[in-house]
């Protein structure tokens, strides 16, 4: 039986109703009362309860309408992992708030700790360079694991990031965001049932036969044609590189704490200049920061290039946030200490004039010597200097100048093919990254205590300023 389109949407439509997994329906009775009003967008207002047989508190997504409720309920399903929100299920009914008849929603997890974008609020910026690099590997993930499952996000920007109690990033809102001849409507609007954000969106988008066509829904319904699949892969490649300009934006956002085009609110001022090649300026990034952020600022400048053909793909960004979030991953527990303290009420967040850490670089000089150590009365076990290791080494990588000194006293313990590809890197960092990476990190605890001994007693004022004792 052939059909033809409109009857292939109807038929679609009831099969994602029948095959979801998310079967479960919440009603008004199951939950407690009263509901917090927790946010709101261009499709209704999310509240937060708690489920009285669950035990947990739950966001609840009241829709305007249901157009396209089964299936954003099916998208979360169908893109279920860590690095996406979660869905528990479908709301049905009237909720106990004054003025609201009966609506029909979306039940999913609760994010405690807001989205990327109230967190540099809070912050008055962006949050500590470990924790920065997470967030950035992991909507990087996320977006490669929709792409993966021909699902496309068609609105990222760092309010649709949201956060757990851990701070790590799950991408929300985006089987919600449609569009159709254009990515916005005639009046401007920034965001709405056209979907995405204008200062986000790609320099195709703006363009009046843009049509950011939805592989997923290509596949459903032409779910038993060869030629519609292959389109739809085709169509797929197309709109994640059309995704990928949003994620460069993430990304500069992510790493400045600002918002892009702060001074150009219009939507036809921020279309001039987008597709003008306009971008958010790289000077907005703290120059002071670690080399590893040259690696994204290269990467974001590739996302948002004008030409989508020329754009890297998903595979390509994750290995480079990878490599970056790797080499700053010992430094997360300080920096979530980090934000906590700062969002603790009372306590000021810092400025751009009050550094989180002191920047200067230790030399070895003969009044960093052994003699020093003498004040030094407590012993550190092993496992402590691994620990210190671990969680210095983001420091460490700006801070020590002579590592091949470091690594000619480390010995057999650096394997000699290691040691060619050190010497052949140009700065100190890159070789004690490299020394991190390919020794200490493998090396286990034995490796990082000798590399312990040896910065004590080369470079003991960096290493008591870091904390470190003897």
């Amino acid at each position: 039986m052939v059909l033809d389109v409109r009857s292939r949407f109807a038929w679609s439509q009831q099969e994602m109703a029948r095959q979801s997994r998310v079967t479960v329906c919440v009603g008004a009775e199951s939950l407690e009362e009263p509901w917090e009003r927790v946010g709101s967008g261009g499709f209704g207002c999310v509240y937060k309860a708690r489920h009285k047989e669950w035990r947990i508190d739950v966001a609840i997504k009241l829709l305007d309408c249901d157009f396209g409720l089964w299936e954003e309920a099916n998208n979360l399903d169908l893109a279920s992992c860590e690095f996406v929100l979660r869905v528990y299920g479908l709301f049905q009914g009237r909720p106990p708030i004054r003025g609201i008849p009966e609506k029909q929603g979306i039940v999913m997890e609760f994010m405690r700790r807001g989205s990327v974008e109230s967190l540099q609020k809070d912050l008055r910026g962006p949050p500590p360079w470990p924790l920065a690099f997470r967030l950035a590997h992991e909507v990087a993930l996320g977006l490669n694991f929709l792409h993966s499952k021909n699902l496309v996000h068609s609105d990222l920007k760092p309010s649709n990031v949201l956060l757990n109690d851990d701070f790590h990033a799950k991408l929300a809102d985006f089987g919600l965001s449609r569009v159709s001849a254009s990515v916005l409507n005639n009046n401007g609007e920034s965001t709405g049932q056209s979907g995405g954000t204008f200062k986000y969106m790609p320099p195709e988008a703006f363009e009046l036969s843009y049509n950011f066509v939805r592989s997923f829904d290509i596949y459903r319904y032409c779910k038993y044609s060869d030629s519609c699949w292959k389109e739809g892969i085709k169509f797929n490649n197309i709109n994640s590189r059309c995704v990928l300009i949003s994620y460069g934006i993430f990304l500069w956002s992510v790493l400045t704490g600002k918002e892009p085009y702060e001074v150009a609110h219009n939507y036809s001022h921020v279309a001039l200049r987008i597709n003008d090649g306009d971008r958010p300026p790289l000077t907005a990034i703290d120059q002071s920061g670690p080399n590893d952020l040259g690696k994204l600022a290269e990467l974001m400048t590739k996302c948002w290039v004008k030409e989508p053909t020329q754009r890297p793909s998903f595979r390509e960004c994750l290995n480079v946030t990878e490599d970056v979030f790797l080499m700053h991953e010992s430094g997360i527990p300080d920096a979530i200490s980090d934000v906590l303290t700062r969002l603790t009420p009372g306590v000021s967040p810092l400025t751009s004039e009050e550094p989180s850490s002191n920047n200067t670089v230790y030399l070895l000089t003969p009044e960093n010597s052994e003699t020093k150590q003498q004040n030094l009365v407590r012993r550190m076990s092993d496992a402590d200097k691994a620990k210190f290791v671990d969680g210095k080494m983001a420091e460490l990588v700006q801070r020590v100048p002579e590592v091949t000194a470091i690594v000619d006293q480390l010995g057999t313990m650096v394997h000699s093919e290691t040691y060619s590809v050190i010497e052949s890197k140009a700065t100190s960092q890159d070789k004690m990254r490299t020394l991190y990476r390919r020794t200490l990190h493998s090396g286990g605890v034995k490796v990082k205590a000798a590399f312990y001994d040896i910065l004590i007693k080369d470079y003991p004022d960096l290493v008591t300023s870091l904390g470190g004792e003897l």
